[in-house]
Order: structure tokens, then sequence, then C-alpha cells
């Protein structure tokens, strides 16, 4: 496993991160400086595990090849730590996300951090070599990075390691809003350097990779935390940013088939490929053939069907690890009163009861539960993802791996962006402006039409149109409902099944006691032993 004291030192693209530690680049890495291929290997990363199929050659070493791929570990951080999603594996770290008692130790989080900065790594690397070659293919390895410095921001807080180019120094961590600082001016300053925004779908040139609106969204979701991060909160530029993705090519998708609906087509099989396209500001793309990961959508897809469910709704793939279900919190979004939730149903029931096209959940042969689980078929089931397509047809190459892409930064991030930023300036109360963009979502979803909302309705709006997409649990920091003492409580919440509060420093994970050992510049964030708790 790199150390972030290594993070410095050169690693190859061509091969797994090794036990570098602190020393002098190893002789067995060569580096390569052919910008087509650093350029495309900053985007794989995001991707695959590494360079080779599946789990083969994998970039982040002393972690499982498919457990390391990057949003299988951005998902597993931020969503089975809140009140969304639930894992029943037995697999270590599990458990230390379902219940908040991760620590310095945690395997999973450790993988996630150094997956994060080994992506930073590649970028800083094709920064060095091939920054000259293409201005707008800097502005877009800039933008990698700004937004893996994001994810790591976010989830490991500003005592981080803090590097920009290739070196065998030790890199010391960030002081005060210095990475905060640094993601906002890279933003700023590539703003005009990316491509204008432009709806193409999977096939055509420019699919799959980012443009001005990434930018612009990415500032909105850092404005929107800027409190978070640094005391400050800066909800006009949240808004104003927002504002700009809103006014931009990229829409909400709205247009449904006979086969799917509007929303559904957002995490089907010909996603990109499809009207759904238009609103993937960034999509990480899929393809069974060319980009076959355990780590990716395969994953989002697998871990929420079991092979009963298969035997009765096909998905496009023979895969079907049941482990991942819906939190009662998150069915209860749609079911205020959970005693009404559909039994024994299909997909199509749920949305019809529910009377909200994002219902997407599964109860036949499923129970709904608020005590301790150990089976998947104990808790509602999540349909949300599959690699059908919303033509009807199936995948050309049907078999394990998918073709679904998995959209990153969507538009709609941006309107309920918009609504909250502009009712936090409105004392708590959507604006008829912000009103309107949580209506754009509902009526897209057919749900009924909101007369106003406040800041909680709000934020079950986010988890409503964006559950098990991976960023939940900064949405509740941002509210002051995650770690800490607060009255927002879900099941097994701290590890209880009622839910009790845990402490606030667990807010942001701990530095892995493997960087703190190989670094002394570091120091652990508080709240958390060095060694394991």
């Amino acid at each position: 496993m790199i150390a972030a004291a290594a993070l410095a030192v050169s690693v190859a693209a061509t091969s797994c991160v090794r036990d570098l530690d602190v020393t002098p680049i190893d002789p067995n890495l060569a580096l390569l400086d052919d910008p087509d291929y650093l350029f495309n290997k900053c985007y794989a990363t995001l991707a695959m595990a590494g360079n080779s199929d599946v789990d083969g050659d994998c970039d982040v070493d002393g972690i499982d090849g498919g457990t390391s791929g990057f949003i299988r570990q951005m998902w597993n951080a931020n969503e089975l730590t809140t009140d969304e999603a639930y894992c029943v594996w037995g697999d270590p770290g599990i458990d230390g996300f379902d219940f908040n008692t991760y620590d310095a130790a945690h395997p999973m989080l450790r993988g996630y951090y150094y997956r994060l900065y080994t992506a930073i790594t590649f970028c800083n690397h094709y920064l060095e070599v091939a920054s000259e070659a293409d201005p707008v293919k800097t502005a877009e390895i800039r933008f990698l990075r700004a937004f893996e410095y994001f994810l790591a921001l976010s989830g490991y807080g500003p005592n981080i390691p803090f590097v920009t180019a290739v070196s065998s120094d030790k890199p010391v961590p960030g002081k005060d809003h210095e990475i905060y600082d640094f993601i906002e001016s890279e933003l700023l300053d590539i703003e005009s350097k990316l491509s204008a925004p432009k709806v193409v779908k999977e096939g055509e040139a420019g699919y799959g990779r980012v443009s001005q609106a990434a930018a612009w969204l990415l500032l909105a979701r850092l404005y929107l935390n800027a409190e978070v991060f640094t005391g400050t909160p800066q909800w006009v530029k949240a808004a104003e940013y927002a504002q700009k993705v809103i006014a931009s090519p990229f829409k909400l998708n709205t247009t449904g088939t006979p086969n799917a609906t509007a929303y559904e087509m957002l995490f089907m099989g010909d996603n990109g490929s499809s009207s759904a396209a238009q609103e993937a500001v960034f999509a990480i793309m899929g393809n069974s053939l060319k980009t076959a990961s355990w780590g990716m959508t395969l994953f989002l897809i697998a871990s929420t069907y079991n092979g009963d469910m298969l035997a009765q709704y096909p998905i496009g793939t023979s895969e079907a690890w049941g482990g991942n279900v819906a939190r009662p919190d998150l069915v209860q979004k749609f079911f205020p009163n959970l005693s009404s939730v559909p039994a024994e149903a299909m997909k199509d029931e749920f949305v019809s009861a529910a009377g909200d096209d994002r219902a997407l959940f599964w109860s036949v042969g499923h129970s709904l539960n608020t005590g301790v689980i150990t089976d998947f078929t104990e808790q509602i089931a999540v349909v949300k993802y599959n690699n059908l397509y919303s033509d009807g047809g199936t995948s050309p190459t049907e078999g394990q791996y998918v073709d679904t892409d998995f959209f990153l930064l969507r538009a709609a991030e941006a309107y309920l962006t918009y609504a909250e930023a502009t009712a936090r300036q409105n004392g708590g109360k959507a604006t008829s402006d912000g009103l309107a963009r949580l209506n754009d979502l509902r009526n897209r979803a057919h749900a009924s039409k909101l007369a106003s909302a406040n800041l909680d309705q709000i934020l079950d709006e986010w988890s409503r149109e964006f559950y098990f997409e991976g960023r939940r649990r900064l949405d509740l920091i941002r509210y002051g409902y995650y770690g800490g003492e607060n009255s927002y409580n879900w099941w097994n919440k701290g590890g209880v099944p009622a839910g009790a509060s845990f402490p606030a420093y667990r807010n942001i994970f701990a530095i892995p006691t493997t960087d703190l050992t190989a670094n002394s510049n570091l120091s652990q964030n508080p709240g958390y032993n060095v060694t394991a708790e």
C-alpha cells in the first residue's frame, strides 16, 4: 500500500502501487511520459481498479482489487454510514460503516484514501510532463484533481496531505483552509479553459469528459458546503453556480419510454446513449468489454439483488450478490407511515403506491425490520440500477459485466443546490424560484407538487432524488444531522437499533494508521487513536 508520505514518489501508470514507504523511486516502476496514455489513465482510474480487466494489475495494493474501485469505495463511505443504505455482508470494515464505528485501521477507508491519493498522483504526473500538450486536456486533469481533493477534504478533513507535484519529499498537511482555497482557485481558473458545455452521447466525441458545466457544478457543491469546510457560508455563490448549470445545455431527462420512466433511464445500461445523457454533466463510462470492473456500476447493481429477485426480474447481468439494502428511514422518505409500505410488491407496485417514480424498491420475499438483521431479505431491496436498455433490449454482451454508466455529476444536483441555497438565504423557507426547481424534479418523477418547502423537506428531497448515489453523508453533515448530539436518528445509527448519537469527531474519517507511521509530518484527526480503537 502506498503511503501518503510516498505519494510524491513517482508512481507507475503501468503497475500496482507498491509498498514504497518513504524510499526513493522504486526501480521496478516505470514512469510513462506519453500524454495520451497519461490523460486516459487519469480518467480510467475512476472506472477501473487498474490496467487490466476486473481487478487485476490494480492501482492500489493491500486491498482486494475489486473492492478497491473508486465508485465502490466512495459509495461505501458515503452511503453505508447514513440513513439510506445498510450492508449485511461480514467483510472486514462493513460493520464499522453500518454502525458508525470506523477507526484509523478501517480497511475500506484506508483503501478509499489511497484510491483518492493515487488518482491525485496520476494527475500530478500528467500536469508535470504533459501540461503543454493540450490546454483543454490540462484543464480537465486539473478538474479531476480538484474533484479528488474535494472528496478527500469532505472525507478526511483539512488535515490531509497536500501535494501538487511528484516528489520524493514527505507531503505536509494542508493548513487552515488551504485545500478548500486550492479547490476553489483551481476551478475558477480552469472555468474559461474547459470546453463549453455540450450534450453528447456515448460514442460521440467528448462524452465522459468534463466541460465548464462540471466546474460550475463542483463549485456549487463546494460553496454549498463552505460552512462545513471553513465556517463561513457561501449560499449566494452556491446558487449562482447552480444557476449556471441550470441555464446550460444539460437538462433533466424528462422523456421516458414504454419500458422505463425518465428517472429510471438515468441508471440503465444505455443511459449514455439514450436521452438520459442530457443530464450527465460528468459520466464515468461503463462498458462490459472495455471497462469491466467489480467496483463500478456492476457493484451497484449486483450488490442490491439476489438470485430470487433475478428469477423474477432479469436485470441484464448474471451477478446477484445480495448485500446492500435500504434502511427503513429511506423507505420512509416515500412512505411516511411505514405500515403502508407494500408487502410482496415489485418495483412498479412500489412506484404506484408511493406516487413517485423514484421509489424503486422491492419487497417480494423481503420484510421490513427495525431490529438487528443478518440476512439480505430482512430489509427492503433497492432496484435503482440495472443493465437493461430503455428501448426494451439488453446489452449485446449481456453476461457478467455491465454497460451502465455512473453519472458522477448530473444536472439534478444543480436544481436541489439552488433550492437549498436560496432557502437558506430566505430564513429556511424555499423561495418561489427554489420551489419551482424542486417541483421540476417532482414533476419529472410524477410526484405531487409542493406548495411550500422548508429545509428539512429539501433534505428529504435530496434523499428521494439521489439515494444510493454516494453523496448522502455530506448532506447530513451540512444539516448538522450526522455526528454529534442532534435529534436526527436513523435505524442502527451509532450501532443502536433505534438510533443513537455518535461523537462529532466522526464527521470526518481517521487518517489511516499506515500513513501516520510512514509520514511524521502528519497528525491524526481529533478523536481518533493513532492505533486501532
